[in-house]
């Protein structure tokens, strides 16, 4: 089994029992328990759990944060929605963006003008929200429905050769490591197409997702213009980004900037 496959498995484990043994795991996998204490190693470096003596739980702090199998759009809709109100004051008439797939492009979606743009996504949520807005030009890429995504290898291909203006990307977590990661291969790839479509890259992050990774990096930062986050970063957060060059935009949250402490 490989090691993405078997971190996979114990975030999985994490997300359904709270906790893992190492014993438990090495039968499991059938590896040395030596392989198991680095694949936690490795996750707790990531900010995904918090190891023990035999084993690992789940960190109280990343808790409900960056775990994958949460109902979307359930956690921070302030944060969500101060993002989203930001990003939509960086596109003007006629241009040609890209939606991925998210909770907060969702937002986006909900609250974008019905105004003549035209929308790339393979998002059906996203979908359902733009097929209402007539002067909105919705393309949508084909493929087979996984969850509330299109995914399919057949129109790679014809997204390569689209010009976007504007991607308007999601991620797990940000880091100046690890640089911006999921946890799914098949979102990876399409986020990587649209990236090789886009002349200018938004990343939309709320302040909890900094310094925290999943287990597929599927983009550098340097690769990213600008992160639109909301003003609940620590400031010694924002200054260590920015150090590294990284552009933020924040948006101003209700009540002053008030942080909403380990969730999503």
């Amino acid at each position: 089994m490989l090691a993405a496959e078997r971190h996979r498995n114990i975030i999985e484990k994490l997300e359904k029992n709270g906790a893992v043994k190492v014993s438990e795991l090495s039968e499991q996998f059938g590896v040395t328990e030596k392989t198991v204490r680095e694949d936690l190693e490795k996750l707790e470096e990531k900010g995904l759990l918090r190891r023990t003596h035999g084993g690992a739980v789940v960190d109280q702090d990343v808790q409900n944060n960056l775990y994958p199998l949460q109902f979307l759009g359930s956690r921070n809709p302030s944060e969500k929605t101060a993002i989203a109100d930001l990003a939509l004051t960086c596109i003007e008439p006629d241009d040609i963006i890209a939606l991925d797939a998210g909770s907060t492009t969702l937002e986006m979606a909900k609250r974008l003008p019905n105004m003549p743009i035209t929308v790339l996504t393979n998002d059906l949520l996203i979908i359902r929200e733009l097929t209402m807005k007539e002067q909105v030009r919705l393309v949508v890429p084909g493929g087979y429905r996984h969850n509330n995504l299109l995914i399919g290898t057949e129109s790679h291909d014809w997204i390569k050769r689209l010009n976007v203006h504007k991607l308007f990307l999601s991620t797990t977590g940000v880091h100046l490591e690890y640089g911006l990661t999921i946890f799914t291969e098949e979102l990876a790839k399409m986020k990587k197409l649209y990236m090789e479509s886009a002349k200018f890259i938004y990343c939309l992050a709320d302040h909890n997702k900094f310094d925290k990774g999943a287990l597929i990096t599927f983009a550098e930062l340097n690769e990213i213009d600008c992160i639109v986050t909301d003003d609940g970063i620590e400031p010694e957060v924002e200054q260590k980004y920015a150090a590294q060059g990284v552009r933020l935009m924040k948006a101003p949250l209700p009540g002053g900037g008030k942080r909403s402490k380990g969730k999503v």
